[in-house]
């Protein structure tokens, strides 16, 4: 019998991409790997050659799926059509929730026997707790990053959930002190459409951000191919704006920043983890505004999110406005006990991570993909 693990692997944006790369990495440790998918710069930096640009599938937001629909639904044949093909023996797709469930249910219509694994739970606690129970006939296990999502999947039926926690916990700072002076980040978001509808905000806040005494500058960590776009814009806001595009330099800002002012998303539980104070926005547009008012406007933020209060601010809003977030940031700056009592915040949050709830523990997520290659090598042989 071969030992070498035929895997397919799809990031649909670059939280995933990272979160995939991590477990080619581990996958690597442990056996021979036959590797395709779709992925960015980090699951190239792992051997893939990605099947189309990931890119393609990084779009949020009614307005954004719908101007992108039939590339969306191309490319979801496209995928279906190259796993079908090369019959790998795990498929594990990450995150990108509705194009992974349409992918999986397509897969399985079509007699697909491979194993499917869906990386990265659903929001159902959020929102629809019935998707739950519908993933059960399409996934054979649920990674989840957030410690609490097994036990909710368990209870609405889902699929079998493990959590493995997230790659960034690698990254992850000591406890420290909150500084008197240091960079304020910003974080725009990676999609085209985050970027359309934050940069603005951003570009019309910078000049009084960068004019405080606390702050020494302000930098943009971000990915190598948005760098010339950001470049571009940042030059029109009449105050110098640093870039950061490698992982190494984004660390050592992350030690020394004084807050970070961020779209949500997991970049949150990111700077969480590197313990630094930080504001989190989002702009909404008109349909998802609608949603999260008949929702009753619940928590965005990863942190938030994990520890079951409100400790770092959110503004969420359409249209999200300069003058209702300045003044936030502005406060968190300027208050150094507010900052220290969110990195204390960020010390708990960090052992719930390193560990997970009981019963269920932090698991290795390359070792609950093999168990599962394992088991239907052994289904085979019988």
């Amino acid at each position: 019998m071969n030992d070498t693990l035929r895997l397919f692997i799809l990031a649909g944006e670059p939280s995933g991409d990272r979160i995939a790369a991590d477990l080619v990495a581990r996958l690597r440790q442990r056996v021979s790997l036959d590797l395709t998918g779709v992925g960015g710069d980090e699951l190239a930096a792992q051997g893939l050659e990605s099947l189309y640009p990931m890119s393609d599938l990084a779009v949020m937001g009614i307005t954004d799926v719908l101007f992108n629909l039939p590339k969306i639904l191309w490319r979801l044949e496209q995928t279906a059509r190259a796993i079908l093909a090369t019959n790998p023996d795990v498929v594990v797709l990450v995150d990108a929730q509705d194009f992974s469930r349409l992918l999986a249910a397509r897969l399985r219509k079509r007699g697909f026997a491979g194993r499917l694994i869906l990386y990265v739970a659903p929001s159902v606690w959020a929102r629809h707790p019935e998707r739950a129970a519908r993933l059960k006939p399409l996934f054979d296990a649920v990674l989840a990053v957030l410690p609490f999502e097994p036990d909710v999947m368990e209870r609405l039926d889902g699929p079998p959930t493990r959590y493995v926690g997230h790659p960034a916990l690698a990254e992850a700072l000591p406890a420290r002190e909150a500084v008197d002076r240091g960079p304020l980040v910003l974080l725009p978001g990676s999609r085209a459409g985050e970027l359309r509808r934050h940069l603005p905000v951003l570009a019309t806040l910078a000049p009084e951000l960068a004019a405080r005494a606390e702050v020494s500058e302000l930098v943009i960590p971000t990915l190598k191919r948005l760098r010339p776009r950001l470049e571009a814009e940042t030059r029109t806001w009449g105050v110098p704006v640093r870039i950061v595009d490698n992982r190494t330099d984004r660390r050592d800002l992350y030690a020394s920043a004084i807050s970070a002012l961020c779209v949500s998303g997991t970049v949150t539980l990111e700077l969480a983890l590197a313990r630094l104070p930080m504001v989190v926005i989002y702009a909404l547009d008109r349909h998802q505004s609608r949603i999260f008012d008949r929702l009753g406007r619940p928590s965005v933020s990863l942190p938030n999110i994990i520890l079951g209060r409100s400790v770092v601010p959110e503004i969420v809003a359409a249209p999200l406005l300069a003058a209702n977030v300045g003044p936030v940031i502005a406060e968190v700056i300027g208050n150094k006990k507010a900052r220290q009592d969110q990195m204390v915040a960020f010390d708990e949050l960090v052992a719930v991570m390193e560990t997970g709830l009981p019963p269920f523990e932090r698991q290795d997520p390359a070792e609950q993909v093999l168990s599962l290659w394992k088991n239907q090598r052994l289904l085979i042989a019988e």
